[in-house]
């Protein structure tokens, strides 16, 4: 029976890996979404970067040099994560944050040929955002680096 257990689960985990879907990830959030639907609703590049933690090129997008007052928000779930007054020019071609708004972001370690990053990724549904740094500006030192595409801006 145990072995059964096993074999049912690791079955299912295959299942969601093959769907696009961690099997961590899909009961860790509270918005889950197919990997048909999250392709319908995304561009590939979109889908790239929140959905399998890729990254825009640098200088590719506009909310980069968008210094407007307003919130950037999930393209994902529509759940606010940084706010303008939180945003700076860190000369690295991504947008920038010093810090996000309260509850919006998860992060866990990104082990890399560069070493251990910070990721971080939406709270409500899990799109991968970027990584943070601990070389930004004073209050944090952080600098969150976010790829654009996984953000929508509104006034």
């Amino acid at each position: 029976m145990q072995r059964r257990f096993l074999v049912g689960t690791a079955l299912a985990g295959t299942a969601l890996m093959l769907a696009g879907i961690s099997p961590r990830r899909a009961a860790a959030f509270e918005v889950t979404r197919s990997d048909a639907e999250w392709r319908a609703m995304l561009t590939p590049l979109q889908y790239k970067v929140m959905r399998r933690e890729g990254t825009e090129r640098a200088g590719s997008s506009p909310l980069d040099k968008n210094y407007k007052k307003g919130r950037y928000f999930c393209r994902g779930c529509d759940l606010p994560l940084y706010s303008s007054k939180h945003k700076f020019d860190s000369g690295t071609g991504w947008p920038s944050f010093w810090k996000a708004l309260p509850g919006a972001i998860g992060t866990k370690p990104d082990r890399t040929i560069w070493g251990v990053q910070t990721e971080c990724h939406c709270k409500r549904c899990g799109s991968h955002l970027g990584h943070i740094f601990d070389d930004g500006p004073k209050p944090t030192g952080k600098r969150h680096c976010i790829n654009g595409v996984s953000l929508v801006f509104k006034r």
